[in-house]
């Protein structure tokens, strides 16, 4: 097992030194973490980008979990392993994971290396390089939350995914198709091939359609927009049958969800994902037979951060991003 002794004093990071824009992230030379219990020190590869990460710079998100600054931001990482808790661990030195953190909480996967709980590590897909399996995790484990934990995707379940070919909703797509469901997307008018590709069987256009004049009578909606957008929230209990169920993600989208909700006769509920390298087990096995894939958009290098975030911000990535941290050798 690696000693701490081999872990570098310090490191490079993209931190923030307060919330702000984009151009508030700048490299900095930063203390290397130091695992302790049962913590993995992981060498990052790459790290993936996330709105949660845009909205924690600027002072939104989870940002009042800053313990101090500067701050580390970032949640997704692959990379490898340099310090294993115990000998039996699972993951030893030198094999190839991929996770997610905790930032701001702990120190983000921005940066040359991370420490992470050992419940959190997974071996990463076999079929992926370093900056695909970046992408992964948050969004997919949001997602298998979403359309399988609380959902319960089955054959026949009729089945909305607003915001189907971003981060998370590429990969709800092909989860809910997998368990057999009936999916409906939308998407722009670009996504329309792309969303078919990933098994939608009704895709529906925002730009030129109402979402609500073309389906009615859903078991569920996966609503990965709110209201943020044109009421897509509201608009979204219209479409459900008595007692269907939405499920919502975004931090603070629609603040009167649950009172909307009870007066259409509907059941809601928000979602929060939480890393579990139980469930990023399962997503690997169905990356690796082919079931899933992960598309990234974009590639930045760390430096390019504040590039990464003013991309995310726009709202309208197909998939991922990630930053390329260091050489996958």
């Amino acid at each position: 097992m690696a000693q701490a002794s081999e872990r570098p004093a310090s490191m490079r990071a993209l931190v923030i030194d307060q919330p702000g824009g984009p151009e508030a992230l700048h490299l900095a030379e930063v203390p290397t973490p130091t695992p302790v219990i049962e913590e993995v020190l992981v060498r990052v590869v790459a790290a993936g980008v996330n709105p949660i990460d845009a909205k924690t710079r600027a002072g939104g998100g989870a940002s009042v979990a800053t313990p101090a600054w500067p701050s580390i931001l970032g949640n997704d990482f692959s990379g490898v392993v340099v310090h294993a808790p115990y000998e039996e661990y699972p993951h030893q030195p030198g094999d190839e994971v991929y996770g997610m953190a905790r930032a701001p909480r702990i120190p983000g996967t921005y940066a040359d290396y991370v420490v992470v709980s050992g419940m959190s590590v997974a071996r990463k897909p076999a079929t992926l390089g370093h900056v695909e399996a970046a992408g992964v995790p948050l969004a997919a484990m949001t997602a298998w939350g979403m359309v399988q934990l609380v959902a319960g995707a089955s054959p026949g379940q009729r089945m909305l995914i607003h915001g189907g070919s971003g981060g998370v909703g590429h990969f709800a797509v092909q989860f809910a198709h997998h368990a057999g469901a009936h999916v409906i997307a939308t998407g722009s008018a670009r996504n329309q091939d792309f969303l078919r590709e990933l098994g939608a069987d009704e895709v529906i256009d925002y730009g030129s359609q109402r979402f609500e004049d073309v389906v009615s009578g859903l078991d569920t909606v996966i609503d990965l927009i709110g209201n943020v957008h044109d009421n897509t929230g509201s608009r979204s209990l219209g479409v459900l049958k008595p007692g269907g169920l939405l499920v919502n993600a975004p931090t603070g989208s629609w603040p009167t969800m649950m009172q909307e909700a009870a007066q259409a006769g509907i059941r809601a509920t928000s979602y929060k994902v939480a890393p579990d390298a139980r469930v990023l087990d399962e997503i690997t096995a169905l990356i690796e037979d082919g079931s899933v894939r992960v598309h990234v958009d974009r590639v930045f290098d760390l430096a390019e951060g504040a590039d990464a975030h003013r991309l995310i911000e726009q709202g309208h990535t197909r998939g991922k991003i990630v930053l390329r941290v260091s050489d996958e050798a």
